[in-house]
């Protein structure tokens, strides 16, 4: 793979780098767009974004580094941070998306917004942004690819990582989970953003974007090599079931809401 794309003189381009630019660029203008149609402020597509990425980044190494450590049954603690605390390698989606959460409800408090409806708005942002920086992970490499594939029936699917920040062995081919999860995360937001304007109470889009994210990153994580922790599962997994029984749960307690809508329009 490429973790970097190009120089301009000096300057590197890191493909990752440039991915989640992008991202954070086609994520503000869509969440902006939803926030104008809410007739709320505008300026806070991105405030909220910024918060996002900023967290998104921390949370995101918090994790990847209690991943690797697997509660004493990975790398030493002092390892991890001496070489991946500062280093673009290595970001769990999970923590990044916990962390995000907590920035933004205290964003909500402090600027009296409704936290569900922001992250109604957020939903299908959040998803287009997860798809593309996935492309960044693709191609640099980072670790997020899945199984070795040499020598079955998956081998035209195969993909050399051996450029990338953590590479596989040479000539070792490999799924790419990455763009697996960025065709995945395409189709969900098309499908968000559809039916954004036909939700009936505040929180069901961000409900149904839980069921999304979490149920797609279940399976992958069953064809990539992430540590796992307990149960033959991962630490992705582990969350990725928390945020479907959440998600679940909340569509069922609220469905009542829904009959009483519609007890009311006849």
């Amino acid at each position: 793979m490429y973790p970097e794309l190009f120089k301009i003189g000096p300057v590197s381009i890191y493909s990752y780098g440039l991915m989640l630019g992008i991202a954070f660029l086609l994520s503000s203008y869509v969440l902006t767009s939803d926030l104008k149609r809410r007739k709320l402020n505008e300026n806070d597509g991105i405030a909220l974004t910024m918060i996002a990425i900023v967290f998104g980044l921390i949370g995101g190494k918090v994790f990847y580094i209690i991943e690797e450590w697997n509660f004493g049954g990975g790398l030493p603690i002092s390892t991890l941070l001496k070489n991946d605390l500062f280093t673009p390698a290595g970001l769990t989606f999970y923590g990044g998306l916990i962390f995000s959460i907590l920035a933004i409800w205290v964003y909500c408090i402090i600027k009296k917004h409704s936290l569900l409806m922001i992250f109604d708005a957020m939903a299908p942002a959040a998803t287009l942004g997860y798809g593309i920086a996935r492309i960044g992970c693709h191609l640099s490499g980072d670790g997020c690819y899945g199984i070795k594939v040499n020598g079955t029936i998956w081998e035209f699917l195969g993909t050399s990582y051996t450029k990338g920040l953590i590479p596989t062995d040479p000539g070792v081919l490999v799924l790419p989970t990455p763009i697996f999860e960025t065709i995945v995360a395409i189709i969900s937001f098309f499908i968000l953003w559809r039916i954004r304007t036909k939700m009936k109470y505040n929180g069901e889009l961000f409900y149904i974007y839980l069921i999304f994210t979490g149920v797609p990153r279940l399976l992958v994580e069953f064809i990539r090599t992430n540590p796992r922790i307990i149960w033959g599962l991962s630490q992705a997994q582990i969350l990725s079931i928390l945020m479907i029984l959440i998600g679940g749960i909340m569509l069922w307690i609220n469905k009542d809401k829904l009959k009483t809508k519609k007890q009311n329009t006849l």
